[in-house]
């Protein structure tokens, strides 16, 4: 009983500090990649070499500011929704394998898992604009719920044609069963993954919810401090979370030669250009309509899916 309860605490040690880093440094990734491409001197020069402090200059200024509350607002879910926002995300992240034998929580039903609870990290957003009392913070949340209705079913039908080419839920049994043929095979699904993973976050180019030129800052707009800081830190383990788990389904995880000893790395630099596709997407692509977001998201991604869904059961069907 005692080495089950170490056991525990160790796993969720290992988890929550993971889920304390990796966003940080995706953050960090963030400034670099954005300073290069856009010749911003900020991030690029603040506290020494390649600007490695700008990160923490960022949050000693976020500690500092001052945290108000609207007079308008309903307190107690205003001042919850960050927290809303960002503990689903390190839920989820503990059921991600990222090592053979090295996962927080090796769940049957993992995929279904991470589906879920990721997706109840929209209702901060949601809960945020509504309980601000502004106008535009109420029409971001309502942006922000439209958009994970539209982009939620192309997310799920993408996993879905994974485990079922797997043959089960388990994110474990998913990377124990991929093959190289599947970088052909599940390509579409691959695609509609990312872009709907990409559209859940808000992040550009579908960060209409968050639009500063048309609604302000959206559900943020009310929002100061570190209150602030745990919704952009939510968007950074959303990242995290995202990335690991299209490493997991579609690159095959720590799978590779002497992955019993080096597992974490595969899945680790597999990872990584996912969080550099997404980040660079946030420069190189302008910001798409309402009205084309929905549309990519119920005449594009939803036939692919399906498409895809049905392809694959074809496969498994016949083979």
């Amino acid at each position: 009983m005692d080495i089950s309860i170490l056991e525990v605490v160790l796993r969720s040690a290992a988890v929550l500090a993971a889920f304390l880093v990796l966003p940080l440094l995706v953050g960090q990734l963030e400034h670099k990649v954005m300073g290069h491409m856009q010749g911003r001197l900020g991030p690029m020069y603040a506290g020494g070499f390649h600007g490695w402090a700008q990160l923490v200059a960022d949050g000693v200024k976020f500690i500092q500011k001052e945290d108000l509350t609207p007079a308008a607002a309903d307190r107690w879910l205003y001042r919850i929704a960050p927290a809303l926002a960002l503990v689903p995300y390190l839920v989820a992240l503990a059921v991600i394998p990222v090592h053979p034998g090295i996962v927080g929580a090796d769940l049957p039903a993992g995929a279904l898992f991470v589906l879920v609870a990721s997706g109840v990290s929209i209702l901060g957003m949601l809960v945020g604009g509504w309980a601000s009392a502004n106008k535009y913070s109420l029409i971001g949340g309502m942006r922000s719920a439209a958009q994970l209705l539209a982009y939620e079913l192309p997310l799920v039908l993408s996993v879905a044609s994974v485990c079922l080419a797997a043959g089960t839920l388990s994110l474990t049994g998913i990377v124990e069963t991929w093959s190289p043929w599947w970088l052909i095979w599940q390509l579409p699904a691959a695609l509609v993954f990312l872009t709907a993973a990409v559209a859940e976050l808000n992040r550009p180019p579908f960060d209409t919810p968050i639009a500063d030129a048309e609604i302000v800052m959206g559900p943020f707009t009310e929002y100061g401090g570190l209150r602030f800081a745990f919704f952009l830190l939510a968007e950074y383990a959303g990242i995290v979370l995202f990335s690991l788990l299209f490493a997991v389904l579609f690159l095959g995880g720590w799978r590779g030669p002497g992955e019993e000893y080096v597992g974490f790395l595969y899945t680790a630099l597999k990872a990584f250009p996912v969080a550099f596709l997404i980040i660079w997407m946030r420069v190189a692509w302008p910001r798409v309509r309402a009205d084309q977001l929905q549309r990519l998201a119920w005449l594009g991604l939803v036939p692919v899916a399906l498409v895809q869904l049905a392809l694959t059961a074809l496969v498994v069907v016949t083979r």
